[in-house]
């Protein structure tokens, strides 16, 4: 093959983790401390879905936050290379979109020549030695990518994304970037004797950027199948003479069935002949770790392999480390593993409270490295981006039609519109389900959502979204939209006819499960018993609360198709909705909700949530029932059109008591 796609060899920083070893405080990997004289400890080191987070802040809430960032992941990097004989480290992708930083370098401070990107900054002070491209490196268009990733000191490869049409043989495609690099670099053996080991690695993004970015990519780029991909490659990568070859691999683990063009192919990936491990990412999971990949086939998340070979995914936001230790032992003129381990280490712990604790400190020169932008970025969150025309507050949401859940409804429709236009679904109606975070409860009687008609900035969609929840869709039928509401007023307690001042919310019943549909229209009857426990169980078979559920005027039809827009959270199964798992979803989208709102509020400039009222209660004569709220409810007790609520006085631990009149 050409010259053209490969890194001449290389050993600038062959033995820079060996000269920390040196301090006796450091406890050596068991493969650095065992190794014989013609073994080597090669150490592998992952960074994945950094998202622009470079320091531990959240800009969203405005404060510190000891889950995630580089310069947190960077003192951990410090003390794993010490660990290890030889070591090198990559990153997986997703680094230059997802977090208000991100914004304010494409949107206002933009790259001009010579400019260099924090995230990039960063990187180059820890020393990677390659990384490939996630989904989001092609949110701001291809020129910014292009710019950004020019100032970085190290390699980007990626085997599958073209210029262009695909060519017949993937080896004939006129890629963007090389498909992979081979490292050379000098490792030291068990006896201290050092010989050089050739390193391979090949990179690869989802196929469905073309869907995500359709709009920055049409006419530019297309993408190649990942697996087709690496069979292509990868032999080429062993006839140049890679010992190693290690896949880089922006894609996360499906047990399904393999498809061509799967976005999360690296189970599959990790099956291709020739490939000797594997690193992923994408999903913003753990592995090897619990649940999430309890049973897969041909996956092992204890010992941490796909295919049975060692595989690793660091988690998201610098929030883990991914490592994959290898025990190479010399085969003649070449390297073979005899060995290896893989593990993701986490930069923090939770105490037996479930509060956070910071497992290290930031590194000085990473802080150092983004400090300029990331002062330019906190000026930035708590600049307006638009105008809110009403004010944004959850203090009823649990009672009535609410502005706070309204714009997350108005936002999200925004979107999936925009995103399902060119598909199969583009003429299916689309409706909107989101719920109250801030809704008191546990959280206290200062635990609302609050936000004044006026500006409104970036770090007061906190206030808004409380999550990292990403948009995804489902396509569900009317009976299905009709079970999704029942299960969603299991929020209400059971009220009999003519009681007076009874409790009306179920206090095992958490708000974020309280979703709200809009594009339906609806009444909920209090008379009814629930027809779901909160495991989604059907308890009351002709129970019915939810009446009058209406699609444009009309009674539901039970067999229509609806699209219905939520979070990666309850379309996943979350809450337990009956018939609401990832076998309806339709569409997973590359964007946060917490984005998707702010680019509408930056689309609209001017954003009105005053709720539409789309829901109400079943009036019951001579019923009236009690709930908490907090104290400054009382201001927009007149905003509140579609229910009659009262002042009831004062409730315990700061709360406010109101009446609901039925």
């Amino acid at each position: 093959m050409s010259s053209n796609f490969h890194l001449h060899p290389i050993s600038r920083r062959s033995l820079l983790s060996g000269m920390a070893a040196a301090s006796a405080l450091v406890l050596l990997h068991p493969f650095s401390a065992r190794a014989a004289a013609n073994q080597a400890h090669l150490r592998l080191m992952e960074t994945t879905d950094i998202h622009v987070n470079v320091f531990p802040y959240d800009y969203y809430a405005d404060k510190p936050n000891d889950t995630m960032g580089l310069a947190r992941t960077a003192a951990i990097i410090d003390s794993i290379r010490a660990e290890a004989t030889n070591s090198l480290l990559i990153d997986n992708g997703d680094f230059l979109q997802g977090n208000p930083m991100g914004d304010y370098m494409a949107y206002q401070h933009g790259m001009k020549e010579g400019d260099v990107h924090p995230v990039i900054k960063a990187m180059n002070v820890l020393g990677y030695d390659v990384g490939t491209l996630g989904n989001h490196e092609f949110n701001y268009g291809l020129d910014y990518m292009f710019k950004v990733v020019g100032g970085s000191n190290f390699p980007y490869v990626c085997a599958n994304l073209t210029k262009g049409q695909l060519a017949s043989d993937p080896k004939q495609d006129a890629l963007f970037f090389k498909p992979y690099v081979i490292i050379e670099t000098l490792i030291k053996d068990g006896a201290g004797a050092e010989s050089p080991v050739k390193v391979g690695f090949i990179g690869f993004v989802p196929p469905q950027i073309m869907l995500w970015d359709i709009k920055n990519l049409e006419g530019k780029a297309q993408t190649r199948d990942i697996v087709e991909a690496a069979k292509a490659w990868v032999p080429a990568m062993k006839e140049e003479g890679a010992d190693i070859v290690i896949a880089l691999s922006h894609s996360g683990i499906d047990g399904a069935a393999p498809l061509e063009r799967m976005e999360n192919a690296s189970l599959y990936l990790a099956g291709v002949e020739g490939i000797d491990a594997i690193f992923t990412g994408h999903q913003h999971l753990v592995f090897p770790g619990p649940k999430s990949w309890d049973g897969i086939a041909n996956t092992d998340p204890v010992k941490g392999t796909l295919a049975g070979k060692p595989a690793v995914m660091a988690g998201f936001w610098g929030s883990h480390l991914g490592l994959i230790d290898l025990l190479l032992e010399k085969d003649g003129n070449s390297w073979k593993i005899a060995d290896f381990t893989a593990e993701a280490r986490p930069i923090y712990h939770r105490d037996d409270k479930k509060k956070v604790v910071a497992d290290v400190a930031d590194k000085p020169e990473v802080i150092e490295a983004a400090k300029a932008e990331h002062e330019a970025t906190l000026t930035y969150v708590r600049t307006p981006v638009g105008k809110t025309s009403a004010p944004l507050y959850s203090y009823f949401a649990l009672v009535a039609d609410d502005p706070s859940v309204q714009i997350v409804s108005q936002a999200q429709t925004w979107y999936i519109k925009d995103m399902l236009k060119d598909t199969e679904h583009k003429d299916l109606p689309v409706l909107s389900a989101a719920a109250p975070f801030k809704a008191g409860g546990r959280g206290g009687a200062d635990y609302y959502t609050d936000v004044p008609a006026g500006d409104i900035a970036i770090k007061n969609v906190a206030d808004l979204y409380l999550y990292p929840n990403t948009v995804q869709a489902v396509v569900i039928t009317g009976e299905q939209v009709r079970n999704w509401l029942e299960m969603s007023a299991g929020m209400f307690n059971h009220m009999e006819a003519g009681a007076k001042d009874a409790a009306l919310l179920n206090k095992d019943f958490p708000s974020y499960n309280f979703d709200i549909i809009d594009g339906v229209t609806y009444q909920i009857d209090l008379s009814q018993p629930r027809r779901f426990d909160n495991d989604g169980q059907v308890i009351n078979h002709e129970a019915n609360r939810i009446q009058n559920l209406q699609f444009e005027g009309k009674p539901i039809d039970s067999a229509q198709k609806f699209v219905v827009v939520t979070n990666n959270y309850r379309a996943g199964g979350g809450g337990k909705f009956p018939e609401i798992a990832s076998d309806k979803v339709v569409f997973v989208a590359p964007d946060t909700n917490r984005d998707v709102i702010v680019r509408y509020i930056v689309e609209a400039g001017t954003v009105n949530p005053s709720a539409d009222s789309n829901w109400t209660f079943k009036p019951l004569p001579g019923t009236t029932a009690i709930f908490e709220s907090g104290p400054k409810a009382r201001q927009f007790l007149a905003d509140v059109k579609s229910v009659r609520i009262e002042d009831a006085g004062e409730g315990s631990e700061g709360f406010a008591l109101f009446r609901l009149v039925l």
